[in-house]
């Protein structure tokens, strides 16, 4: 029978754990490791629901169909992106603002969760090397000369713990956690999109004549570049998991 007190020790914990953390700083850099720290706490924060998006724009996406984006007024929802992206569009009375506004949003989005994963990936391989550290620390400590018939057992017992630590905090602690960042990221950009799409559907007939013809030519001038006059498919790759495809190339992590 395993009795859990035998599994606890402060001096490993600090060992591997403060290492750990105290290693993937000055290799990530403070940046970095913020990042990752922001997007832990978003985890633990309400998902980005495409519903309730569109729910908040909805009212001000009726002035605009009533009134038209020349006399709408900006509208504040909450969300910087579809806030200044709005704006944009009634400033430039233009659907090329909405994907601006988008892209540049999704760049640093992207951007922080690129740091992000990547310093957790580094405290995911950092970890079982600490847990090495802290063996060697503990068998240094083994009794020596006239006491090495003393006891070894708590030498030995830090060394197989820190050990443990160092696997466990890699491998069920932050490995796990890049990957929740990263799929949450996806996740997000996936229903962002989403909104965008239903957004310029919405406003396009809420555009002066001169935009919907300028948006209507570009569109066609895209699909005639693709031979069938229709634009191919993103390129799909397979996610751990089971996780749901995504473009190739647009995370990679």
């Amino acid at each position: 029978m395993i009795d859990p007190h035998n599994l606890l020790d402060t001096t490993s914990a600090v060992i591997v754990v403060g290492g750990t953390v105290l290693a993937t700083l000055l290799r990530c850099g403070i940046a970095d490791s913020l990042a990752a720290c922001r997007a832990l706490r978003g985890l633990f924060r309400r998902r980005f629901s495409a519903a309730r998006a569109r729910t908040g724009l909805a009212v001000h996406i009726q002035e605009m169909q009533r009134d038209g984006v020349i006399r709408t007024e900006p509208y504040r929802t909450g969300d910087a992106e579809f806030d200044e992206a709005t704006s944009l569009l009634i400033g430039k009375r233009s659907i090329e603002a909405l994907h601006v506004a988008h892209a540049l949003h999704k760049q640093r989005r992207v951007e922080a969760t690129q740091r992000a994963v990547r310093s957790l990936n580094q405290a995911a391989d950092l970890s079982p090397v600490f847990g090495l550290a802290g063996t060697l620390v503990s068998l240094s400590q083994l009794p020596t000369g006239a006491a090495a018939e003393g006891d070894f057992t708590g030498a030995i017992s830090l060394a197989v713990l820190t050990t443990l630590y160092g696997l466990l905090l890699g491998n069920i602690v932050f490995a796990p956690l890049a990957r929740m960042v990263a799929r949450r990221a996806v996740e997000e950009e996936h229903e962002r999109q989403r909104v965008l799409d239903w957004l310029e559907a919405q406003v396009i007939d809420a555009l002066p004549s001169s935009a919907r013809s300028a948006r209507a030519s570009q569109v066609s001038a895209a699909m005639e570049a693709v031979p069938g006059g229709a634009p191919e498919p993103a390129a799909e790759v397979e996610l751990e998991d089971g996780e749901e495809s995504r473009p190739d190339g647009e995370w990679p992590w």
